[in-house]
């Protein structure tokens, strides 16, 4: 007869800190030390063993003891605790790049961002003025006590899980071996696609406390469209990034909706990207061309004319509409997900937009009437991706919390 393996004290141990701050991260409230054993499945024995652990180890604090009720002693509610654990997100992207340091409790507590022209930059170049500004940041945090716990960089390409960016093609970069650069490898980098960096900065509790509750749950799961110079997307599962065999599940931009359509940065035609992006969105409402269409403020001038009613711009926003809506639709159907959350320039559009699309997808599902999925805009909106890359730093210390707290 095969020996039995051994149970792993320290990993159940592990496990089960996890799984408590998890709890509490994603709870609207603070909870005490018996709710959170029935929330969490523990035994309240167990509990008294982990939560002196999380106190002492600074990552949870004890509030005022609640009012005594007629039976039994006071509850002491149980809370995230800020000031020593945090993640740093870096980002580089079309319009500049930058840092932010990610408090546990959902404070930030610095960040920086260098807005600059992004076209025909080396490299090499820009990753080294990214490592000498977040060093800046890093002695601040020093400074405050801090400890990182692990650090997420986002960028706007694909990006395989051995640390290559296989293409980005609005920064011209191709075939980078990430794992080359110093800060890379200085602070251990997590890199990844912004569009899915953006993606789980939208899910409440996934590495940070929430003060209120997303658009979405905790546990939800929705297709998040990320809209810059180009389209991204992301497919969150049950709170987590499905990521695909090669890392690239989600990528929606490159979809054509129409094989005598205009002509795509891939080279491709009638690609979503080409119709709803923010460069060909600008370019179609005739604001300006080239270089000139990727500006912030050309973007700024064309919900300017779309608002004011002008005729080029709302015929370009329609096509746009109409692009995005078929793309939804073939999306749904093949992944099943109940929400679609639109991000970048399509949020500034409003909430009658994105009803107007809903309007537009729901009655072309295959489901239809049987289901009727959400398009909603988020509530992380400014710069969500670089907050993402900080909590996925974070979430070196959430899931493997015996590290840090035995240190």
């Amino acid at each position: 007869m095969p020996s039995l393996k051994s149970i792993n004290q320290d990993d159940l141990r592990n496990h089960n800190l996890s799984v408590v701050l998890d709890t509490l991260l994603q709870s609207a409230e603070p909870m005490s030390r018996a709710e959170l054993a029935k929330s969490t499945g523990l035994t309240k024995a167990t509990m008294s063993l982990l939560v002196p652990m999380l106190i002492s180890g600074r990552v949870v604090r004890e509030g005022q003891p609640n009012a005594a009720t007629v039976y039994g002693r006071p509850s002491t509610p149980l809370m995230i605790a800020g000031g020593r654990m945090c993640g740093i997100g870096l980002q580089i992207n079309t319009d500049g790049y930058g840092y932010m340091v990610l408090d546990l409790d959902g404070k930030t507590v610095s960040e920086q961002w260098v807005s600059q022209s992004m076209g025909e930059v080396r490299p090499e170049d820009i990753f080294g003025k990214l490592d000498r500004l977040v060093a800046r940041g890093e002695r601040e945090i020093k400074k405050k006590g801090y400890r990182v716990a692990g650090c997420g960089l986002a960028l706007p390409g694909l990006v395989t899980e051995d640390m290559r960016l296989i293409k980005a093609r609005n920064l011209g970069w191709e075939q980078l071996n990430l794992g080359e650069f110093d800060l890379v490898k200085r602070l251990d980098v997590h890199p990844d696609n912004e569009a899915n960096m953006a993606a789980l900065a939208q899910i409440p509790g996934y590495a940070t406390r929430r003060m209120e509750g997303g658009v979405v749950g905790p546990s939800e799961s929705f297709l998040y469209i990320s809209t810059d110079i180009g389209i991204g997307g992301a497919l969150v599962r049950r709170g987590q990034v499905e990521r695909g065999d090669h890392g690239f599940a989600g990528e929606l931009g490159h979809l054509s909706v129409s094989l005598d359509g205009p002509v795509c940065s891939c080279r491709r035609r009638g690609c979503v990207e080409a119709y709803a992006g923010r460069r060909a969105l600008v370019e179609s409402a005739g604001i300006a061309s080239g270089s000139k269409a990727i500006r912030i403020e050309a973007a700024g001038e064309l919900l300017k004319r779309w608002e004011s009613g002008d005729n080029r711009a709302q015929e370009a926003v329609d096509k746009a509409v109409e692009a995005l809506a078929s793309v939804m639709v073939s999306a749904i159907n093949v992944l099943d997900v109940d929400a679609v959350i639109l991000g970048g320039i399509w949020e500034r559009f409003g909430d009658g937009l994105a009803r107007r699309i809903e309007d537009r997808v729901g009655p072309q599902l295959l489901v239809a009437p049987v289901a009727r999925p959400r398009v909603l805009l988020p509530d992380i909106r400014v710069r969500p991706a670089l907050r993402g890359a900080a909590e996925v730093g974070l979430r070196h210390f959430l899931d493997n919390p015996l590290t840090f707290l035995g240190q």
